[in-house]
């Protein structure tokens, strides 16, 4: 016959159990927390911060399920006489309020100093771009 009753292997058998779910919870919490500050260190931290000058060459509605605001403004470093730039790099950025796309839609052409914020990553209902400007002022 067995030397330990039955109610003590019960007992053993259901603290394991205990602990095992205690341990599994841990560890599915563990990823659910890590998982949340990994989506939001990639798209919803702000990386890093600044202004841009330039023209603002071209900004649009545009996208086939998601329409985003899209902007390009030509970042010259050098310009030539007659105000021509000579070296430029383009800057893609995008635009998440409305009411900042309808002003920056109506100074189209014009050099423009825009405030942006920098993410690791692109939400595609967000925009196309890294850069989301939030606030722009038409150079005199």
């Amino acid at each position: 016959m067995s030397a330990i009753p039955t109610s003590a292997k019960v007992s053993k058998w259901s603290n394991t159990k205990r602990k095992m779910k205690r341990i599994f919870f841990s560890i599915i919490a563990l990823i659910v927390i890590f998982f949340g500050l990994f989506v939001y260190g990639k798209y919803f931290y702000t990386f890093s911060d600044g202004y841009r000058a330039g023209l603002l060459q071209k900004f649009s509605h545009k996208g086939n399920l998601f329409k985003t605001y899209e902007g390009e403004m030509i970042l010259s470093s050098v310009t030539g006489n007659q105000n021509v730039a000579i070296a430029s790099e383009k800057f893609l950025f995008s635009v998440t309020s409305e009411s900042l796309a309808n002003q920056l839609d109506t100074i189209q052409g014009q050099m423009v100093i825009v405030h942006y914020e920098q993410k690791h990553g692109v939400l595609f209902w967000k925009g196309e771009s890294e850069y989301i400007v939030d606030s722009v002022k038409p150079v005199n």
